[in-house]
């Protein structure tokens, strides 16, 4: 009898062939790691319920009849004992996700699974014999958390086995025709990147900014040549640590045979500047970007980089900090898909200091587990470098890659702080009135409004800019605030929120910032003589609070943790007070490091994947979207989905005119009758039909009273 795994029209798939194909993709992928033998057995056992009379009649017949053929190899390996017990996990799971280890009582737990009766499937012997395996699955290490190093593994292995599964039904299905494509060799990007920088390099003068750059550039290609490890990148702001990341990832991947570089990045903003950067360094095809607001399935021409996306596959992968690690704590299959490319990389955190607060332990343990046991190397990359060394336990020491470090900082000093203490709403306007080219920053997008309306009767050059504006509309009041400032003689004041701090490029005469982190003040300093063309004395950054303020939610630590620091440092942005901000606001955070305990989800015989996958989320879901229909474009995206229904496309089209809200203003504008449901079965996408609590001045109006609720 002939076994079929898969069919298509008149051609089959033998299930040998299957699990054949699978085990050697498998073991290819998991050799990265140094564990090919677990990818082999993996891939060899996965489908083994594919033996069964049962479902060979439903794929020969073509019927729809439900037949698990999953919980076989899961069953088999968990009675077979020893180390293949774990491989139940990854088998039991490669369509449902990674399952808890539970109990018969729980259902859809492993053991529940594997305590199930399933279709006899002992065929399979007559084709398929069980794979020893050969090592270990992590190193048995003194002060090593065993049971999240083996979670880490079975994640990583599972990723290797749903891939290669993929990959080759994939192949089967297309006839071999899959548009893949992996881009360029490291070798090559390097020689691209060098013809990009080398006449920079000509530059030795470092009483200058370039000469400076320059120097910081060529000391991390120099540095690249090291071994794999852990490093930092400290740069002060406008030294060029884009361009010199990049030179250090694309050596050190050449100098170790890596296969590629991931960008984890916590703002879409930035991540969507420096791929276009990468993009025009090593050419689009090497470049995946892979975050919400990127969508490659619209358009045939992009099909290999939505093929990439799914697995990573391409030489520089520009990602998200949501995105790379819930990838790495998820369950699912599609989210896994992806992290055994994660192996043998060079991973660059951006903006290292917006590693999420609650997650960061568990986040510090997987970044540790990965260059311990993943072959990977790891730059923690920024201006306000958080205190880190303590939560890498195993790493005896992280490697700067900044050349002369301190001098650099106090080169690159274009601005003055000072602390003008509590004040009043009225003394804040009366100062920022005299001003012709200001930024001001505040904690609120409804203190950003409140300020902004009672500015704007001033005169013109009065702008506001804060999340309460959708994209769209963001835009093109930057692109407006942009050619004011670039026409020096027009005056140009900013209110706005903390979202102008990175990857927007303005450069303002002075900033008002409302005391916050002090990671935020010294990035709103960076708006202030961004080219350093004024010098610094008069170039002043006022840090101030508000009198009638009460601190925001989720900020109480950091405000107080800065305050703290601006009494006991002179300077804020000295390296010396950025070290002590962040340790001590890591020692008051204390265990809500790690707020959903999820490293103590994992312990052996019980790894509990799937609740950790439900649990795991950077941005808590307590918000709303709201799309607002004030341009053309927009009614007729919004046409689309009432007539169509939601796609992926259309969705991407809608959020450049959404906005997001948190649960309670939103119950203020249902109560008033100000929004409603886009679809009647979405229950957290909504219209405004109020449109005039939407204006051009200051986006979706924050000031709605309770009061105003309507009764029918």
């Amino acid at each position: 009898m002939e076994y079929i795994a898969h069919k298509d029209g008149d051609r089959e798939q033998t299930v040998k062939e299957h699990l054949t194909g699978t085990a050697k993709l498998a073991s290819e992928f998991a050799g990265k790691f140094g564990k090919a033998d677990w990818g082999y057995c993996c891939g060899m056992l996965h489908d083994i319920g594919k033996y069964s009379k049962e479902f060979q009649k439903k794929i020969k017949e073509d019927t729809n009849a439900r037949v698990d053929h999953s919980t076989a190899g899961a069953k088999l390996c968990m009675e077979k004992g020893g180390y293949y017990q774990f491989l139940s996990y990854c088998i039991a799971g490669h369509h449902a996700g990674l399952p808890d280890g539970g109990n018969t009582a729980i259902p859809s737990s492993l053991r529940e699974r594997c305590a199930r009766k399933v279709c006899n499937y002992e065929a399979y012997k007559e084709e398929i014999q069980t794979p020893e395996l050969h090592t270990d699955p992590i190193k048995f290490e003194k002060d090593k958390n065993i049971s999240f190093s083996m979670s880490v593994f079975l994640r990583m292995l599972y990723s290797c086995l749903v891939d290669a599964d993929f990959l080759d039904t994939e192949f089967f299905m297309k006839k071999g025709e899959t548009e893949r494509t992996s881009g360029e060799s490291m070798e090559i990007l390097l020689e691209k990147l060098e013809t990009h920088i080398s006449s920079w390099l000509d530059n030795a003068d470092t009483d200058t900014l370039n000469g400076r750059r320059t120097e910081i550039l060529r000391h991390c290609l120099d540095e690249g040549k090291r071994e794999k490890g852990l490093f930092r990148l400290t740069v002060p702001t406008g030294g060029g640590k884009t361009v010199a990341s990049l030179a250090f990832a694309l050596k050190h991947a050449v100098e170790n045979q890596m296969d590629r570089i991931i960008y984890v990045i916590p703002y879409t903003s930035i991540i969507e500047q420096n791929a276009q950067v990468f993009r025009e360094i090593l050419g689009a095809q090497n470049v995946l970007e892979n975050h919400c607001n990127v969508d490659y399935e619209s358009s045939e021409e992009f099909k290999p980089m939505q093929l990439a996306s799914e697995n990573w596959d391409k030489p520089v992968v520009v990602t998200t900090n949501v995105q790379f690690f819930e990838s790495l704590f998820a369950n699912k299959s599609s989210k896994c898909r992806k992290i055994h490319n994660i192996a043998n990389s060079v991973i660059i955190f951006d903006e290292a200091q917006m590693l999420p607060l609650d997650y960061l332990k568990p986040c510090i343990a997987m970044m540790q587990e990965l260059l311990e046991s993943y072959a990977a190397s790891m730059v923690l990359c920024t201006a306000t470098q958080p205190t880190l060394d303590p939560f890498f336990s195993r790493i005896e020491n992280m490697i700067e890659l900044c050349p002369r470090m301190e001098e650099q900082f106090r080169f690159f000093e274009r601005v003055t702080y000072q602390n003008i203490g509590a004040v009043s709403k009225e003394d804040l306007l009366q100062q920022l009135e005299k001003e012709n080219s200001a930024l001001c920053i505040v904690n609120t997008k409804k203190r950003a409004q409140e300020l902004y309306q009672l500015l704007e009767g001033e005169g013109v050059g009065v702008y506001h800019l804060s999340t309460s504006m959708y994209p769209k509309h963001r835009k093109r009041v930057l692109k407006q605030i942009r050619e004011y400032l670039h026409e020096h003689q027009k005056r140009c004041i900013l209110i706005s929120t903390s979202l102008v701090e990175a990857g927007v490029d303005l450069d303002f005469n002075c900033v008002y910032r409302q005391i916050a982190g002090i990671d935020s003040m010294i990035q709103a300093a960076g708006r202030c003589n961004r080219e350093g063309l004024r010098d610094a004395a008069d170039s002043k950054v006022y840090l101030f609070d508000f009198e009638d303020m009460k601190t925001v939610q989720g900020q109480a630590q950091q405000i107080n943790t800065a305050k703290a620091i601006s009494q006991d440092y002179e300077n804020i942005a000295g390296l010396t007070s950025i070290t002590e901000y962040f340790a001590r606001l890591y020692h008051y955070r204390g265990a809500s490091l790690d707020k959903k305990n999820i490293i103590g989800e994992f312990r052996h015989p019980d790894y509990n994947f799937a609740k950790v996958g439900k649990e795991f989320k950077l941005i808590e879901e307590d918000t709303k979207t709201i799309f607002i229909n004030k341009e053309p474009e927009a009614a007729e995206i919004l046409r689309e989905l009432k007539l169509k229904g939601v796609s992926k496309e259309r969705m991407r089209k809608a959020g450049q005119y959404c906005i997001q809200v948190y649960s309670n203003f939103f119950d203020k504008l249902y109560g008033a009758g100000m929004v409603q449901p886009v679809l009647a079965d979405m229950t957290d996408f909504y219209e405004l039909t109020s449109l005039e609590q939407y204006t051009e001045e200051c986006g979706l109006d924050y000031s709605v009273d309770d009061g105003e609720a309507l009764f029918y």
